[in-house]
């Protein structure tokens, strides 16, 4: 996780490996009738994607899948239903991720968090993989939570107040404020919009899976290795600016910074007629 942070990829993706042992909970591993693809060609081959991790770690790691495509290979993505339709919008094949069931034929399966050790790849690709078409003109979208479930959403999340605060700026798009039933509903949502403003969630890898812009509230204890140790902006997502907070439970100083900024440069964003 520290070689990660710290952009040491070419180190620290064969130890990444190591989340099948120790990840909690364990990444999960298809019945599967092919090999696990081991980085050989892949041209003219089938190649079973495996979604694992949360669903940000999916739209993160989907940035992967055009490139296994490029090489020659026809993929198909097993995930849960509420992904299959995003995926399926970046041009993909999807089937459904059962425990208890098998994947569909194909010459070889991967992990998804595998990928980029796979395929060799030393940085990040660029992180725009899906076709929706984008516009702008819609204002601001904001995130103030996460799901409960996550180990670390006391951390990310924000209590009520702040979160008003921040939903001064404009649309709630949390699924029960705007009815999405999947990602795909919430991509269509954000692909008009001018900025995403969203807590560390989900949200701001599907902003950046879109290529739209986006800011993240990132919280001082219990980071994820994906943003890096310090500084505005993440290898992962160039375009994206990062505010993070200066200590465990002070949103105070990032809350005005965001509020500031996005008052001040909102006029920019808009598509003049």
């Amino acid at each position: 996780m520290r070689l990660l942070a710290e952009g040491s990829f070419t180190q620290a993706w064969p130890m990444f490996e190591a989340r099948r042992r120790f990840s909690d909970p364990p990444v999960f591993e298809p019945q599967a009738c092919c090999p696990e693809w081991a980085g050989e060609d892949v041209q003219g081959k089938t190649i079973v994607v495996s979604a694992e991790q949360g669903f940000g770690d999916q739209l993160m790691f989907g940035r992967y899948l055009p490139i296994l495509r490029q090489r020659g290979a026809k993929v198909i993505v097993s995930c849960h239903p509420v992904m299959q339709p995003i995926f399926g919008a970046g041009g993909f094949a999807t089937t459904t991720l059962y425990s208890d069931a098998p994947l569909p034929p194909a010459d070889a399966w991967a992990l998804m968090g595998s990928l980029p050790y796979r395929l060799g790849l030393s940085q990040p690709p660029p992180p725009a993989y899906l076709r929706l078409p984008l516009s702008a003109g819609g204002g601001i979208g904001v995130m103030t939570h996460g799901s409960p479930t996550l180990r670390n959403d006391a951390n990310r999340s924000l209590s009520a107040e702040t979160a008003r605060q921040l939903l001064s700026l404009g649309r709630d798009l949390a699924p029960g404020a705007t009815g999405a039933r999947d990602f795909l509903e919430t991509a269509r949502l954000v692909a008009g919009l001018d900025l995403v403003v969203t807590v560390d969630t989900a949200l701001a890898h599907l902003a950046g899976a879109l290529g739209k812009r986006c800011w993240v509230l990132l919280p001082h204890s219990g980071l994820d290795w994906r943003w890096g140790l310090s500084g505005a902006y993440s290898r992962w997502y160039p375009a994206m600016r990062l505010y993070r907070q200066p200590a465990s439970g002070d949103w105070a100083p990032v809350i005005h910074r965001v509020i500031h900024d996005a008052r001040t440069l909102a006029p920019l964003w808009v598509e003049q007629p």
